[in-house]
């Protein structure tokens, strides 16, 4: 029987506020995380993490992890099109306060980030997203985990 090769995490790392926990819980169940950037990480030392760092425009990171990502790995994000262009590559996409993003709710993510994006342009909206609590941190983890265990079922 051909083994299955086991999901990797593929962390968004600009502005992430959960890349400890996601090396927590990837430790615990040996999984290779990738965190990727623009600049500026810090190495953290672990053997079953890589800080890649992915010069170049804009969305070069995000680039970066739709052409690695392949199905079962699950992405670390809170951009709604990396989180879409992941989802259509088969992996799972989790944002950093927990929410779960699927094919049937990413239409309306993407069209919701399209009208505030509209809204802030023509200054009826000042603010970007709320702030991140520890109640966020707690739903993150608990969905990391829900989502490792489901992938070692496969």
């Amino acid at each position: 029987m051909p083994q299955i090769p086991m999901s990797q995490i593929y962390v968004d790392a600009d502005a992430c506020p959960v890349k400890a926990e996601v090396i927590r819980v990837a430790e615990r169940h040996g999984l290779q995380v990738y965190i990727v950037s623009n600049g500026g990480i810090r190495p953290s030392g672990h053997p079953l993490v890589k800080e890649v760092t992915v010069p170049g425009a804009f969305d070069a990171a995000d680039d970066w992890i739709v052409e690695q990502v392949a199905a079962g790995d699950i992405v670390i994000t809170s951009d709604i099109p990396l989180a879409s262009r992941s989802l259509e590559k088969g992996a799972a996409v989790l944002g950093h306060t927990g929410k779960l993003f699927s094919k049937q709710n990413i239409g309306m993510a993407l069209a919701m980030r399209d009208v505030m994006a509209d809204l802030r342009a023509m200054g009826t909206v000042s603010g970007y997203n709320a702030s991140f609590t520890g109640a966020d941190r707690s739903r993150f983890l608990n969905e990391l985990e829900r989502l490792v265990q489901q992938a070692k079922r496969r």
